[in-house]
């Protein structure tokens, strides 16, 4: 899925107000944690999560991982913070977010 960068301004304006649902711990991206992120972007469809310590490059890597592993869009990473968003796998008709056509 690609989306262009006024979609993604707005998932980070709807991101803001959000609480991480998803904590990455020292025993980093286990298949525990990808099948968590997987019910909650099925849950939410846009989510937060955040990731302990202070390796920026390490976080950098999770970000591209996660998407990848979880086939969703990475929309954000600000400080130890990481937003992702997938369309729910039900019908559109039910789609959490409406995403503008901008």
């Amino acid at each position: 899925m690609q989306l262009n960068s006024k979609q993604i301004a707005y998932l980070r304006g709807l991101a803001h107000t959000l609480n991480p649902v998803v904590m990455i711990g020292n025993n980093g991206l286990t298949d525990a944690v990808l099948k968590e992120i997987d019910v909650s972007l099925n849950a939410h469809e846009l989510i937060k999560v955040q990731v302990a310590g202070d390796d920026r490059e390490l976080r950098k890597s999770l970000l591209t991982e996660i998407a990848e592993k979880a086939n969703a869009v990475a929309v954000h990473h600000i400080g130890k913070q990481l937003v992702f968003y997938r369309a729910s796998d039900m019908v559109k008709a039910s789609a959490k977010i409406v995403i503008p056509k901008l």
